[in-house]
């Protein structure tokens, strides 16, 4: 499969008209593809990936990308597909595409070409099908994608901050496909072909069906609160996400059933992980690795940037971030592809045209995975009530980083590469609970690009046990193991730290102790985030119902835009911008002892009138506060070296 790696110019993109089919001889195809992104013919991107797995079947497919949805013209362009329509709406939810956490809408797509907005409708998946119906009226209708997963049941809708029905109702599609997809994909269409009713198609994991009684489910199952319930009760809700993330494992999850009105929602359980094997195949399928021509005089489509040369050696992530979506789509079990496999792969892209000697990221959810975090998952799947790292490592916890070192060290050793990168998130808490520091110092030594991106998020451990992320003296080792693997090196290398505001339990007077964490340790972050409630993560019920789905506890939630832009101000407070809201801010706090010209100050008074007070002399700093000299391009540097890198680009 890999030799056709070997010349990238030989391979050809999957057909975008009916002229290219005719090209290739084709009077008829099986399956038309839809997707809210433009057309990029590479492994990161779930539509091309699904239309490659379909192709390696012996299906013929066509791509539909970002076709005009206002009527069903598009649609039928490329003709009547012999077996059905296969709908997602890209790589991002199309809402999260289109608007910031506040709701603003974005002016740049960057899955469209030449960055251009507007491309794709809101709720795509939903818009899509209803126009795929209209064309093909008799036709297998398949939805899935992120988009989908995460609406597979009742959910949370921020945009219309009300609960909306599972996509799977509101698209009117046959079936629906979770997760990742290759699995189910290939089974329905491997039934198609042999003409196996869709409607019949009740027996496939990972997909989810509309049935007009709940005997229809062919697996044990168990029933969660009504969409009618969820959508009025906020412990209803609550306690329906609870369940849905107590299931949600491949090895001893049950199917869900939810009502609808008169019908009843079918969600199965997940389908199990891809094997090393399989993920290997679905990655070396013929990918292009470039965005479609037809897009070169539009500008190109700029998401291609941050992934051309990089490499995704796993899938699933066990870190169980509240906030993070990824536990309820690809799962918590992790997976990874064979060292063969991805030296394949890198070897071959040191053959492009354009390649310069830089990996950019051998990376995934989490890029520090390689295996389950422990051995017992395989056959009993993953704890419904137990965190493997959150709030502290469980004692099971397999924290062993030799296998990912091992394939670092033999990528860095292919001849034509320079430097080999990690720049996907990294789990420092699980890099911590290692015992063996060989991948810590190497991580240092060879695989920074000028900054590391890790992700503390907050100070305050009642707010990080909400977040389910671990506490801040873990972040502080994590950094004082970093500082001097630095020095050790003669590094000058940065960390960037995320941070999140107004997230649930985070209260005003949270958000002030966070800027004077920041703030005595002289460090300001560029990059925070406010919380965005998007569906289908633990976070986003706990937004809507102030409800704490794990323990039924009522929990505080910043909701008015108001708040939100306080908290978020106060992590930016030197921004003079964002002075008057931070002012405001620590007088709601009861904190207008930081408003003043201490070193422990946030901001200065307001001055009266015509009058500029003086300035009194400020107080030495404690000398345990004394730290390192501090950049721009994050929290702490390490010491100087002559001619230092210069950071990498900014992560997505």
């Amino acid at each position: 499969m890999m030799k056709e790696y070997d010349n990238f110019d030989t391979l050809a993109f999957l057909p975008v008209s009916k002229e290219d089919m005719e090209s290739r001889g084709w009077w008829w195809y099986d399956f038309l593809i839809v997707t809210g992104d433009a057309y990029v013919d590479h492994p990161s991107f779930g539509p091309t990936v699904i239309a490659r797995v379909l192709e390696a079947e012996g299906f013929r497919v066509a791509i539909l990308a970002q076709p005009d949805w206002h009527s069903a013209e598009a649609f039928k362009a490329m003709g009547r597909p012999r077996l059905g329509v296969m709908i997602g709406s890209g790589n991002l939810d199309s809402m999260v595409a289109h608007y910031t956490a506040a709701k603003k809408r974005r002016s740049e797509d960057f899955y469209s070409p030449g960055k251009k907005a507007g491309l794709r409708p809101d709720r795509a998946v939903i818009v899509y099908a209803n126009r795929a119906r209209e064309a093909f009226p008799d036709l297998p209708i398949i939805i899935g994608g992120l988009e989908t997963s995460l609406r597979r049941f009742a959910h949370y809708d921020y945009w219309e901050d009300k609960v909306r029905r599972s996509a799977l109702v509101d698209a009117g599609a046959d079936l629906l496909v979770y997760g990742m997809g290759e699995y189910a994909s290939a089974e329905i269409a491997r039934r198609l072909k042999k003409k196996q009713p869709v409607s019949s198609m009740t027996d496939i994991r990972g997909t989810a069906f509309m049935a007009s009684n709940p005997s229809e489910c062919k697996f044990e199952s168990v029933t969660v609160p009504s969409f009618e319930a969820v959508s009025t009760n906020m412990e209803d809700y609550a306690n329906a996400t609870r369940v849905e993330y107590a299931e949600h494992d491949p090895v001893r999850g049950r199917a869900i059933i939810q009502q609808h009105d008169r019908r009843y929602l079918i969600v199965n359980p997940p389908a199990m992980p891809l094997s090393t094997k399989e993920l290997d195949r679905v990655a070396e399928l013929p990918y292009t690795r470039q965005y479609h021509p037809m897009y070169e005089a539009l500008g190109g489509v700029p998401a291609i940037e941050e992934v051309k040369f990089s490499v995704i050696h796993n899938r699933g992530c066990f870190g169980g971030c509240n906030f993070c979506a990824l536990a309820f789509h690809q799962g918590r079990m992790v997976t990874s592809r064979s060292h063969e496999s991805v030296i394949r792969e890198v070897t071959a892209l040191t053959k492009l045209p354009d390649f310069k000697g830089y990996i950019n990221d051998v990376g995934g959810p989490s890029a520090n995975f390689r295996h389950p975090s422990c051995k017992k998952q395989l056959k009993y799947g993953m704890c419904a009530d137990k965190r493997c790292l959150a709030p502290t490592p469980c004692k099971n916890l397999d924290a062993d980083h030799s296998d990912y070192l091992s394939l670092l060290r033999k990528l860095r050793a292919i001849p034509g590469i320079k430097k080999v990168f990690v720049r996907s998130g990294i789990r420092y808490d699980y890099m911590l609970e290692d015992k063996n520091q060989d991948f810590f110092s190497e991580l240092v030594r060879y695989h920074i690009s000028g900054q590391l991106k890790v992700a503390p998020e907050h100070c305050i451990d009642s707010v990080l046990d909400y977040m389910g992320k671990p506490h801040i003296g873990v972040y502080e080792k994590f950094m004082d193991q970093y500082r001097r693997l630095n020095d050790r090196y003669s590094k000058e290398q940065y960390v960037v730290p995320y941070l999140m505001s107004s997230h649930p339990g985070s209260t005003l007077q949270d958000a002030v102790a966070l800027a004077e964490y920041l703030n005595r340790r002289g460090r300001q972050p560029e990059q925070v985030q406010d919380f965005y409630p998007t569906p289908g993560t633990i976070s986003t019920c706990m937004y809507y119902t102030g409800i704490d789905p794990m323990t039924m506890k009522k929990v505080y939630v910043a909701k008015t835009p108001h708040e939100k832009a306080m908290q978020r101000a106060l992590l930016q407070w030197k921004r003079p911008d964002k002075r008057k809201l931070v002012i405001e801010a620590l007088k709601e706090a009861g904190r207008e002892d930081l408003i003043g010209y201490g070193p422990e100050c946030l901001v200065r008074p307001d001055r009266a009138p015509g009058r500029s007070p003086a300035k009194p002399k400020a107080k030495a700093a404690p000398a345990q506060e004394a730290k390192k000299p501090v950049s721009k391009k994050g929290w702490a540097k390490a010491k100087p070296k002559k001619n230092a890198r210069p950071g990498g680009k900014k992560h997505k």
